[in-house]
């Protein structure tokens, strides 16, 4: 096979100085270069071609035999735009490796269905214990309130007339049994939480525990 470089003369001189920082950044391979430029033309030459820095170029050894196949050279934007991909793609990697390692310590934690249940019953357990402290609490405010209510039967004709201290007790007990209720209804959203979290947590153990095929 006979190569023919066609690039000469003082346009290859400055077409070199142009790619100079992409032959600084990607240095050049031994061989012979070849490709086909916007123009059509096939070049060939025993460094990169400047021609087509744009498009991919093929080298070829001695014999004639290809290579390896380099470029297109990248742009700043494209670089970026490649560096961008790559740390994305690096995150990812990252993100799956963090799954597995969290997938390996569920299962190492989690041995069997039965050990996932008790964990679920025990957390349940801690916010029945708290309901029930909140419950006791709502009912003692409710034996208080009624209290004051018999207490404001005298005054039922003019309320005005009621002594200050009496209305603060009332005013103070509708807001503790307000806050009672908030608390309460707190906890059964967190034991919906607790058993969505568990619920999600079984459905991956299910296949953490399945044999392997």
């Amino acid at each position: 096979m006979q190569w023919m470089p066609i690039i000469a003369g003082g346009w290859a001189l400055a077409a070199a100085v142009v790619a100079a920082p992409a032959m600084a950044q990607n240095p050049p391979e031994a061989g012979i270069y070849s490709c086909t430029d916007a123009q059509g033309r096939r070049l060939t030459a025993d460094r990169p071609i400047v021609a087509c820095l744009d498009r991919e170029q093929r080298v070829y050894g001695r014999s004639g035999v290809e290579r390896a196949r380099v470029g297109p050279s990248l742009t700043d934007a494209e670089r970026e735009a490649q560096a961008l991909q790559r740390r994305q793609q690096l995150q990812a990697e990252q993100r799956a490796r963090d799954e597995l390692r969290r997938q390996r310590a569920l299962a190492y934690r989690y041995p069997d269905q039965a050990a996932h249940d008790a964990e679920r019953a025990a957390a349940i357990a801690q916010i029945d214990d708290l309901a029930a402290l909140a419950q006791r609490r709502a009912q003692d405010l409710r034996a208080e309130r009624r209290k004051l209510d018999s207490e404001m039967e005298f005054y039922a004709r003019d309320p005005a007339r009621a002594p200050a201290a009496l209305r603060r007790q009332l005013a103070l007990n509708d807001e503790s049994q307000a806050e009672q209720a908030r608390y309460l209804a707190a906890q059964e959203q967190e034991k919906r939480r607790i058993h969505q979290r568990f619920d999600a947590e079984l459905a991956q153990l299910r296949q953490l525990w399945a044999p392997a095929p």
